[in-house]
């Protein structure tokens, strides 16, 4: 007996894709079709979304939400280290490694996870990253020591690498080059303000729940994140036959590593120690054959010619001394309130406010302001806002005002907020497009070695002084340092070419 032939599949649904019907052919048994339903109401609700002329503001909000849910916790522990060193057993030195670990996995991680997502397409990393996410959220929850809570830490932060660029990625392609600054105030407000805002709530929530339950938390809203993604995103272009450059990979991450090393050490081993003057040495010779390697590359990690690129090179160079200025005066303050003004934790975490929330409130407006005036007006006035706020925090003695005090936290935050949407926009703009999840992620890895190198230095700088001049000279003489690095950020700032406007395109 023949079989009848297998029913046609749904209107709306492509059987090149994983949606395919499944059959079930027995002899004697006529062939039934079962439809994947689920599957099959995920295609129908995308395509719905996809028609709407606000799909590219649902792809911006779906990504950013999946970018909070993991970039929060990267720094949410700063504050609640002493409890958990005694919840687990351990010193406060080891536990450190809780912060430092995934920032220097984040960083090196990052230009791999991002080329990935150029190869492979970026939804489907972005939606497998948060995947493993959620699941390192579940076991650092339940880590029974300072190892496992470590250990959970960084492999949680390495997998989520890949959410920055793949979510940056698919915001630029579905934004117009002259539209980018402003959904990139979005972005750079969650990317950046979502561990700064962990930092400042971290303290209540820990005080009143435990650490633990942070991450108890985090599963949840990383599984929203990822229905979420999974029923708006559209998959991007995949480049199949392209390989995957290893060895730059694992060049630049060596490179980039070893300096985030140097720089975590340095204050713990001493500057002049051998491990600390390694790490050092070892970056520049690593990058240097990283620039060898991909000038031979057929297809390289990240192709070299970009390097000389007006817009690629000064907003990334910008953006590493901004980073500098604003998370190391991020880092100086609480300490100098403690001990200079003689603030509690409540008082200092409450004044601290002012900086997310301006950063919050700059963001968005700096980003569509950008699209007006041109990204390199935006980036030199948000770069000199960062000079005033550490010119102001240098003024802050034991008899400062608090309004001083939330005047330049303020200024601060404004100041990075109107930054980098510009300068983010700035580099997606002058790079092919299927170069955009990479590129991302090498202007973020920068910026996290800008964060780092302000953190460190600026306070070493202060420790180094307080001796002879003081705590409040201390503090005086890093915030200058401080300010001269900001300078050199509004100088950077000021070679950027805006993009043209003859016309800039209205989105719904």
């Amino acid at each position: 007996m023949s079989s009848p032939p297998m029913s046609p599949a749904p209107p709306g649904l492509d059987p090149s894709e994983e949606m395919s019907d499944l059959a079930f052919d027995a002899p004697g048994v006529d062939e039934v079709a079962f439809v994947a339903w689920p599957l099959l109401w995920r295609r129908r609700f995308n395509e719905r979304v996809g028609r709407s002329p606000r799909y590219a503001w649902f792809v911006l909000a779906a990504s950013l939400f999946g970018l909070f849910s993991v970039g929060f916790t990267i720094t949410v522990l700063t504050v609640s280290i002493p409890s958990i060193a005694a919840d687990l057993g351990t010193s406060t030195s080891t536990l450190t490694w809780v912060i430092t670990g995934p920032m220097l996995a984040y960083a090196v991680v990052g230009p791999a996870a991002g080329k990935l997502g150029d190869l492979w397409g970026s939804r489907r990393v972005y939606l497998l990253s948060l995947a493993a996410v959620t699941v390192f959220a579940g076991l650092t929850a339940l880590a029974w020591s300072a190892g496992a809570l470590i250990a959970f830490r960084v492999l949680g932060a390495a997998v989520g690498a890949a959410t920055g660029p793949s979510s940056l990625a698919m915001i630029n392609r579905h934004f117009p080059p002259e539209r980018r600054a402003q959904a990139l105030g979005y972005w750079s407000l969650v990317a950046a303000g979502g561990p700064v805002i962990g930092v400042v709530a971290g303290g209540p929530i820990v005080e009143a729940y435990g650490w633990r339950w942070i991450f108890v938390a985090q599963v949840p809203m990383t599984l929203i994140a990822l229905v979420v993604g999974a029923g708006v995103l559209r998959e991007t272009e995949r480049r199949e036959r392209t390989p995957f450059d290893l060895a730059g990979s694992v060049l630049i991450g060596a490179g980039v590593g070893a300096l985030l090393w140097a720089l975590n050490r340095g204050p713990v081993l001493g500057w002049s120690s051998p491990v600390v003057v390694t790490g050092f040495v070892l970056c520049p010779l690593l990058l240097a054959w990283f620039v060898v390697v991909e000038r031979r590359s057929s297809h390289p990690l990240i192709p070299i010619r970009y390097l000389s690129e007006r817009n690629f090179a000064f907003p990334i160079l910008n953006q590493y001394f901004a980073n500098f200025a604003y998370m190391g005066g991020f880092m100086l303050t609480p300490f100098l309130l403690e001990e200079v003004l003689g603030y509690g934790q409540s008082k200092t975490g409450l004044l601290s406010i002012a900086r997310p929330l301006t950063f919050a409130i700059a963001g968005p407006i700096a980003g569509y302001l950008a699209t007006r005036v041109g990204e390199r007006a935006s980036a030199v006035t948000g770069s000199l806002m960062l000079v005033v706020s550490m010119l102001g925090l240098a003024m802050v003695g034991a008899s400062s005002s608090d309004l001083l005090i939330v005047g330049a936290l303020a200024v601060a935050g404004a100041g990075m907020g109107t930054v980098a949407p510009s300068m983010a926009a700035s580099i997606a703009n002058a790079v092919d497009e299927h170069d955009l999840g990479v590129v991302g992620a090498s202007q973020q890895m920068v910026a996290q070695v800008g964060v780092v190198s302000g953190i460190q230095i600026l306070l070493t700088v202060q420790a180094s002084r307080e001796a002879e001049a003081g705590a409040a000279g201390s503090y005086h003489t890093a915030y200058l340092v401080g300010a001269g690095v900001a300078m050199i950020a509004v100088v950077m700032a000021a070679f950027v070419r805006s993009t043209k406007r003859e016309s800039v395109p209205a989105l719904a």
